[in-house]
């Protein structure tokens, strides 16, 4: 089967079993469960309303209660304007253009508010993304159509048909600040004409590299660089980055992360800053009287009224005509000055750059990213560097037939494999005692890794240990199926017992306000919110309660911790591990630790796999193996 033709089957399984997933959660649950689950605000208050392109309507609303609740709405997504006293009839679609804080603002597709958006009982639900869809969809079908053609080199590299070509001449670099592995990797950066791939394992500095490989090309090319990564998380710490080290970075679409210092990089930002704006302000504010006339004709009047009130929409529609062309301009002017353009996978096909190519573009976190997402900003290039680590959380798939018939497997995997020429590995790593980072280095990255010496030895107290399991095998410790998850509520309790006794020990070193950092980590969501429960419960841990954070694997991604509690859970008769056989999530969990990790579990029902029956034996090579009954 064609390579790209199997890509699309993928995508469309994919598609079908995330609209099925979120039909069912729509249709079958209230609009507090929706709100819950983070599909919706409600209620919510309408705060203001201005015309914006194209005479649609935008209104900026606010969620006046349960704040607190974490939730999915984000910018460019299709959205919902509903009334809950008839939420079937009474809703009008759009798209949001801003999301901030427990503000979002919606662009809705009509040029006045509906009258029973004046009754109260308000609320925002997201509709289904079929737009990211589309455009995935799009980016497959011309790469189809460019690898058909024959002479799209890059398009040909990428799906192994042929190789990667180098300069001949290495550079001269003086970057003081780094390695010799990170210099590597922006030498060979330099050096390649169409694929470079930077090989991140943690805490090696990937980032730090990717920046100065960014700032590399803009000083020898002096061209812009397309910068993306899948989530919003990732973009914005690059494009701090960035901006940090002085580079003009414009950030397409808004920010996860709500700093001050973000918010400037955006696009909306800038165009508020701009010189011209002024002009617009005042032409909107303008339009808007002159729409608001017109509304004041009731529905009975004369033919004088209708031509009165014609006049005043067209006038209105003129306006309007014109502030969409200075607007143009403002951007034109904004991006052409950028040096780094920066957006997530899909969001490089935003209205605003959808036309843009670029000699270059960086995807980060490419270990991460769904093979389709790529293409939409590859397709936009003649040289293409992926920098992520595949030995880390593949992309999050809906569909497990997707997944298990290939859609898990990411464009960086395949790259690696078919060209291990174009691969920087990162090899010095700045976060791990060196017997937390072992274990890793030789099941994932080959014995390849070395401590630095400013971390290889680091503990919290000396003579203490970095890496214990202990070990609850014959405790009776049986996991509870709950649903789809897993509970374990006594290896829970041992898990605290043990952090209260290590706080006591710590105590004399540490008073609460520089208490070493903690991340309770368990895989299963249900095992997470019992965890959450005991710490809440402990009198004994409150002083330290500012430290300790407790959440799934995948939340850790990226993140480290002085301290890291893993509670495996699982804990059977028939050695049954589940999702714990996914090794690579157990990576990134087991490598977050910085100076003691503590994994807890069951060994009779863990050494199913090898991996833990391995890990289990290097753990008493270092002597960091210790059975649950010295704490029962």
């Amino acid at each position: 089967m064609h390579y790209f033709d199997q890509l699309l089957a993928l995508l469309q399984t994919e598609r079908a079993e995330d609209r099925r997933q979120y039909q069912q959660l729509t249709e079958t649950t209230s609009i507090i469960e929706r709100r819950a689950s983070g599909l919706a605000w409600y209620p919510i208050a309408i705060r203001g309303s201005e015309l914006s392109r194209g005479d649609y309507l935008t209104i900026e609303a606010e969620r006046t209660t349960h704040q607190d609740i974490s939730h999915q709405l984000r910018f460019g997504m299709p959205a919902v304007l509903f009334s809950n006293y008839n939420p079937k009839a009474d809703r009008v679609e759009g798209t949001i253009s801003h999301q901030s804080g427990n503000r979002v603002r919606l662009t809705l597709r009509t040029d006045e508010l509906p009258d029973w958006a004046r009754d109260g009982k308000l609320g925002i639900e997201i509709l289904f993304d079929d737009n990211s869809y589309d455009e995935m969809q799009q980016a497959i079908k011309q790469a189809k159509a460019r690898l058909d053609s024959g002479n799209d080199s890059l398009v040909n590299i990428l799906t192994g048909q042929k190789a990667p070509t180098f300069r001949q001449q290495t550079p001269t670099l003086h970057l003081p600040k780094l390695n010799p592995s990170q210099l590597n990797a922006v030498g060979m950066s330099l050096m390649a004409n169409e694929l470079a791939i930077i090989h991140g394992p943690p805490g090696t500095g990937k980032t730090t590299t990717l920046v100065q490989v960014i700032k590399a090309h803009i000083e020898r090319d002096h061209t812009q660089l397309l910068v993306v990564a899948p989530s919003n998380t990732a973009v914005d710490l690059l494009s701090d980055k960035l901006h940090a080290e002085g580079l003009n970075v414009v950030r397409i679409g808004n920010p996860a992360r709500v700093s001050d210092r973000l918010m400037a990089l955006t696009l909306d930002h800038k165009m508020a800053e701009h010189p011209y704006m002024k002009d617009i302000r005042k032409s909107k504010k303008q339009a808007n009287e002159f729409k608001n006339m017109a509304h004041k004709y009731k529905r009975q009047f004369g033919k004088a009224e209708r031509e009165q009130r014609k006049a005043l929409f067209d006038e209105a529609h003129r306006i309007m005509k014109d502030v969409e062309q200075t607007e143009q301009y403002i951007i034109d002017d904004i991006l052409a000055k950028a040096q780094v353009i920066t957006a997530t996978l899909v969001g490089a096909n935003n209205y605003v750059i959808r036309q843009r190519t670029y000699d270059t573009v960086v995807i980060d976190e490419a270990g991460q990213a769904l093979e389709p997402a790529c293409w939409v900003p590859i397709l936009k290039a003649n040289k293409v560097i992926l920098a992520g680590d595949h030995c880390q959380l593949p992309p999050t798939i809906k569909s497990q037939e997707a997944a298990r018939n290939g859609l898990a497997t990411t464009l960086l995997e395949k790259c690696v494999a078919n060209h291990p020429e174009a691969v920087s590995l990162l090899n010095v790593q700045y976060r791990m005692h060196e017997h937390i980072m072992r274990y890793s280095a030789q099941v994932f990255y080959g014995n390849a890794l070395t401590a630095h010496t400013s971390v290889a030895g680091h503990l919290l107290t000396e003579g203490d240990r970095a890496v214990q399991f202990i070990d609850t095998a014959g405790c009776g410790f049986d996991e509870k199926p709950e649903g789809t998850s897993s509970t374990n509520p006594e290896e829970a309790a041992l898990l605290f017992r043990h952090l209260t006794q290590l706080a006591g020990e710590l105590a004399t070193t540490y008073p609460p306000a520089r208490f070493p950092n903690v991340a309770v980590i368990s895989p299963y969501k249900q095992q997470i919110s019992i965890l959450n429960d005991l710490l809440d419960q402990s009198a004994d841990l409150q002083p330290y309660r500012h430290a300790i954070s407790v959440n799934t694997i995948d939340s850790f991604q990226g993140q480290e911790r002085d301290i890291v509690y893993i509670s495996m859970t699982r804990s059977n008769a028939g050695s049954d591990i589940g999702f714990l056989s996914d090794i690579r999530r157990m990576n990134v969990a087991m490598t977050r630790a910085r100076k003691k990790l503590i994994i807890i579990g069951d060994s009779a029902t863990l050494s199913a796999l090898p991996f833990y029956s391995d890990f289990i034996s290097y753990a008493e090579t270092i002597n960091g193996y210790q059975s649950a009954w010295e704490w029962m």
